[in-house]
């Protein structure tokens, strides 16, 4: 879908703020290891790491309705899960919901997946550069809408053994 001159990468059919599950991959700028590095198959946190690593557990603290899930820092870029949950704690009908259009604006309001992210990007990076670190996200993020307990499963695994598949990922640099 494309926004002005930007090309989207959400769904054009869905509303971010929507009760769900949420699978998070972003990546810091010119894929920059300023997390720290992966030793025999497990993370090694730098500073800047520590800090995205807090912060991540933190979210829910600083947003109503809101779950975290399984989370890995690496060395250049995190993967999460979010759950996003309304009053009911209803499950998602997806289906029910694949011929709404929704109509996208540059300001999606306080708890889409969006503004939660952005808020996470923007509280590491104060945070680091507070403390004299250098650090940079690229911008946006990558997002899958996890719709089944097989996929979110599957997830999970992903996320728990990436350390240890690190030299096969898409995002590996040689160090």
């Amino acid at each position: 879908m494309k926004i002005g001159n930007e090309v989207s990468l959400r769904l054009p059919n869905w509303d971010y703020s929507w009760a769900g599950v949420y699978f998070i991959t972003t990546c810091t700028k010119f894929r920059n290891c300023y997390f720290g590095e992966v030793k025999n198959g497990t993370m090694q946190l730098s500073n800047v790491g520590v800090i995205a690593d807090v912060m991540w557990q933190e979210i829910m603290h600083h947003r109503q309705n809101i779950e975290v899930g399984q989370f890995v820092v690496m060395p250049n870029h995190i993967h999460g899960i979010i759950r996003i949950k309304n009053e009911e704690n209803a499950v998602i009908d997806y289906s029910a919901r694949k011929d709404i259009v929704v109509q996208r604006f540059q300001n999606q309001g306080k708890n889409t997946v969006s503004s939660i992210i952005g808020g996470y990007k923007a509280a590491v990076s104060k945070h680091a550069h507070r403390l004299g670190y250098e650090m940079a996200w690229q911008p946006g993020f990558y997002d899958e809408i996890v719709r089944d307990a097989v996929s979110y499963q599957n997830i999970v695994n992903y996320i728990a053994n990436n350390p240890k598949k690190w030299n096969e990922d898409d995002y590996y640099l040689e160090e």
